[in-house]
Formats: C-alpha cells, sequence, structure tokens
C-alpha cells in the first residue's frame, strides 16, 4: 500500500482536558479535510488528527489516535485544549514540557484553548510573546507568567508560530482558523457552513465582565474601589479619588495603577460601560439616556469609549444581545 503523506494536527489529551473540545475539533477538521479532498476531486485526505497522551509521567506522550491510521501524517500543527477544572498545574505540566518544546523548535505551530494557555505557559514559548485565554484567569495567568503579554479582549492571537484562544468554546473559533491556514479559507467557509458555525471574526471583549481585582492588598486603593463600585464611577475627579485614599494626588495615580494594572480613568470607564453594557442588553432605554445614566454628558464621547473597550458600537451590542427583542 503506497503511504499518503498529509498535514497533522495532534491533539494534546492531558489530565483532565475537556473531551467535548478534543472530539469536536477532531470532526472539524475531518470534515473539513473531506470536504477539501471533494473540492480537489482525491479520495487522498490532506488534513488529518492525532491524539496524544501520556500513559506514565516516565514515558513521551504517544499517539493514542489517528483519523487516518493508513496516513503518513507530518505534524504542523499542536492544539492544548481546554479543561472546565482548574488551570493544570506546574507538577501535571512538567512530563509534557520537553516533547512540547521540541514540536516546536522542529517547526509546529503551538496553539492552546481557554485555561490550555497555561500548560504553554510552563513550555517558556510565550515569554515576551503575546497570547490570550479566558478573561476569569487573568489574575492567576499574570501571577505565573508576568512576562506573557496578554490581551484577554481577543478570541484569537495569532502571533506567528503561537496562537492562542480565549474562551472554552473558543475551540471552533481556532479550528475554524487552523483550516483557513492549511487547506484556505473556501474551505474554511464551507466547513462552517457544513457545522452552523458562524465564521465571523468575533471578539472576547464582547462577552467578558470587568472583574476588578481586589486581592492586591492596598487597602486604601480598595476602598476607592469600593467607593467606586457604590457609586457607580459617577465622581472620578481626581481630587476626590485622592481624598478618599487619603493619599496625595501622584501617590494615588502610582499605587492605583501598580494595584490595579490601570489608570484611574480607564478603571472608571471599564466600571460605567460595564453598567451601560447591562442597559443596552436588558432594556430599551435609548443610548443618550444611557449614556448619561452612566456618567457620561457627551454622548459622542460615550460611544467612542464604549465601542473603544467593547469592540462594537453600542447599537451594534444591543442589535447582538438584547434579550427584549
Amino acid at each position: 500500500m503506497n503511504q499518503k503523506h498529509a498535514i497533522e494536527i495532534g491533539l494534546v489529551v492531558y489530565e483532565k482536558a475537556q473531551m467535548a473540545a478534543i472530539l469536536g475539533l477532531t470532526d472539524l477538521f475531518v470534515i473539513a479535510s473531506k470536504i477539501a479532498a471533494k473540492r480537489q476531486d482525491t479520495t487522498d485526505l490532506p488534513l488529518q488528527v492525532s491524539h496524544w497522551e501520556i500513559k506514565d509521567t516516565n514515558l513521551l506522550p504517544t499517539c493514542t489516535f489517528s483519523s487516518n491510521p493508513d496516513s503518513v501524517g507530518q505534524l504542523a500543527a499542536v492544539i492544548i485544549p481546554p479543561t472546565l477544572e482548574a488551570p493544570i498545574e506546574q507538577q501535571a505540566a512538567a512530563p509534557w514540557l520537553n516533547w512540547l518544546r521540541d514540536q516546536h523548535s522542529g517547526g509546529v505551530i503551538m496553539s492552546s484553548v481557554c485555561a490550555g494557555a497555561f500548560l504553554l505557559g510552563e513550555t517558556g514559548l510565550l515569554s515576551k510573546r503575546k497570547a490570550t485565554t479566558h478573561w476569569g484567569y487573568v489574575e492567576d495567568f499574570k501571577q505565573r507568567f508576568p512576562d506573557v503579554d496578554l490581551d484577554v479582549d481577543r478570541i484569537i492571537i495569532e502571533d506567528g508560530d503561537i496562537v492562542t484562544a480565549g474562551g472554552a468554546m473558543a475551540w471552533t473559533d481556532l479550528g475554524l482558523r487552523m483550516v483557513d491556514r492549511f487547506l484556505g479559507s473556501q474551505v474554511m467557509n464551507e466547513t462552517a457552513r457544513a457545522l452552523l458555525i458562524d465564521p465571523s471574526r468575533r471578539e472576547q471583549c464582547y462577552y467578558s465582565a470587568f472583574s476588578p481585582n481586589l486581592t492586591h492588598g492596598d487597602a486604601a486603593i480598595i476602598k476607592v474601589q469600593h467607593w467606586l463600585q457604590k457609586t457607580e464611577a459617577k465622581d472620578i475627579d481626581l481630587s476626590t479619588l485622592a481624598n478618599c485614599a487619603q493619599l496625595e494626588e501622584r501617590t494615588f495615580l502610582r499605587r492605583f495603577h501598580k494595584a490595579t494594572g490601570m489608570t484611574s480613568t480607564e478603571y472608571c470607564q471599564r466600571l460605567r460601560i460595564g453598567e451601560a453594557k447591562d442597559y443596552l442588553q436588558f432594556s430599551l432605554t435609548p443610548v443618550e439616556q444611557i449614556a448619561w445614566k452612566v456618567g457620561y454628558g457627551d454622548v459622542s464621547a460615550f460611544r467612542k469609549i464604549f465601542k473603544r473597550i467593547v469592540g462594537l458600537t453600542s447599537s451594534e451590542y444591543r442589535r447582538r444581545f438584547n434579550t427584549n427583542k
């Protein structure tokens, strides 16, 4: 039998990995491969999927499943799926690290979904690189990997040979992006239609809620954060905030940024926009009134800030998420 060479995408089946994502990605890539073969009028499938597991901590990962065992594939990409449990700890990650690094050094694209970024982060391959994970993991991720350029407003970040995806269901976005890379946009769009997946690019910031860090230990800043939450950030004058913290203005600005990771202005904007999103989602209040309710006298300024933070205009956000339709 003649051996046929195919592009191979390996899925990492680590402890407590989300099997729905692993099986879903397997189906997505198999369907895409069949669509590509049909378009080329051939029975040779150009893409295959493999599952990689560690059966014993003293052993290297081995292939435990191939979607096309009669074909000889060459790993082109490795995907680390999400987990519905807590992100993988260092000890559990250790047996995977050398293998993942070796694959990357051999030219294999490394990618992760949601909490899978923690395993990828343990390899050191994300150091000084752009990456994303689920917005709910921001503080844990920054603490473990402070040298990663993290952006959780994004669903997908493609940084050359490193591709990371945000939420637990972002495996669909990542899967389509990989199909686009290896089989082209036409096959990607046909695959999306076959699976009834919206191929339009979306971002994590459409869905994320503002979760301020309240565990930094600076009591003066925590006091201001609680006051801003209580007053809905209606009064964000610097002197008022500094007085609340009982600090000089320059000291307040420095400590606030160190504690929260953002300026007081940006922090207050995110509080206000979070409230505005609730109005847009659960009411039919006109945008002009919402802007005023959340503390903006200038509607155009509100619209600009909303688009910058959320990634959609206020009208687009309402059309997409309003529950009163």
